[in-house]
């Protein structure tokens, strides 16, 4: 499974560690990622889906059914 926000789409990016001699070396930032459960109550069913903690906050502000609708229609999700 791959580590990718399945309602934003955000993944992991590349950059730099630096040390104090300035010298370079690559590595991963990783997204904060969750399994979480929710509950839809249009479609009156039970979803699990890997998001990042900054879509739980969109979800807590706009509703779970706004921000599927979105995922939608960026297409991110495809379930």
């Amino acid at each position: 499974m791959s580590r990718v926000c399945e309602l934003t789409g955000k993944k992991a990016i590349t950059g730099n560690n630096v040390s104090f001699s300035n010298k370079k070396n690559k590595r991963k930032f990783n997204v904060n990622l969750t399994k979480k459960r929710f509950y839809i109550p249009e479609e009156d069913k039970w979803v699990t889906l890997k998001v990042s903690t900054s879509a739980l906050k969109t979800i807590n502000k706009k509703g779970i059914s706004a921000v599927l609708k979105e995922a939608r229609a960026n297409g991110f999700l495809t379930k």
